[in-house]
């Protein structure tokens, strides 16, 4: 199969997991079942475990140098910490439809700073597909009646809105990570120190979690998450 057509279906696969997450981890948080740090600690402390799983199986073919750890750390803070951190609170407080058009800032803060830095070309049909993909937001989010508290959906959007951010930093300040190590190792290393940064702030809401009343659809929703997590966090 063509290295492109591989890459374009793996972002394809990756989009589908982040649209069933969006719907699972609402479910767990608005039934009160888990809370959003308890779940995060859950996907990345998992995530991580699979990580580790690979290198048993194939080892890195180049040892990390000291020299890029603090670049690792950055990584880890803003693509993992206040990434997932924020966007399962805001998730939580928010209203799915709202996290899925905040989430399109994204690609549209990568294509300008990809732009700016990487002096990649913005030409007429990335234009258009960002402005589609963001009219079928807005056409989304007004077409139905919502209710909610508005100061928690509006604490909410900020806060995914924060999380668009910090993600469009992770994947500037990753991509020489990248160029110079195996994906895999990369990425493993960034769920391996982003694990740590998340314990203290999700373990009491971990300790928490009444794993009695979890029926079969709970258990497939937390299963999705995680490893829907941990395959859309896969360099495709």
């Amino acid at each position: 199969m063509n290295i492109k057509l591989q890459a374009h279906l793996g972002l394809l696969c990756t989009n589908l997991f982040f649209a069933i997450n969006l719907s699972a981890v609402k479910y767990l948080t608005t039934n009160h079942f888990m809370e959003p740090f308890g779940m995060n600690l859950i996907r990345v402390g998992i995530s991580t475990v699979l990580f580790w799983a690979i290198y048993l199986v194939k080892p890195p073919e180049k040892k990390i140098q000291g020299e890029d750890i603090p670049r690792f750390i950055c990584c880890a803070l803003t693509g993992i910490a206040i990434n997932q951190m924020l966007f399962l609170k805001g998730l939580s407080l928010s209203y799915s439809i709202h996290a899925a058009l905040l989430m399109l800032t994204t690609p549209i803060l990568i294509t300008f700073i990809a732009a700016w830095l990487l002096k990649e070309m913005i030409n007429w049909y990335k234009i258009v597909g960002l402005g589609l993909g963001v009219c079928g937001a807005v056409i989304l989010i007004t077409a139905r009646q919502q209710t909610g508290n508005g100061s928690q959906v509006f604490l909410g959007d900020m806060l995914i809105l924060i999380n668009a951010v910090a993600y469009t930093i992770y994947f500037v300040i990753v991509k020489p990570l990248m160029l110079k190590y195996n994906p895999v190792q990369v990425i493993r290393w960034i769920f391996t120190y982003g694990f740590f940064m998340v314990l203290p702030f999700g373990y009491t809401e971990f300790a928490a979690i009444n794993w009695v009343t979890f029926g079969a659809i709970e258990i497939l929703c937390i299963s999705l998450i995680v490893f829907g997590g941990y395959f859309s966090s896969l360099p495709f």
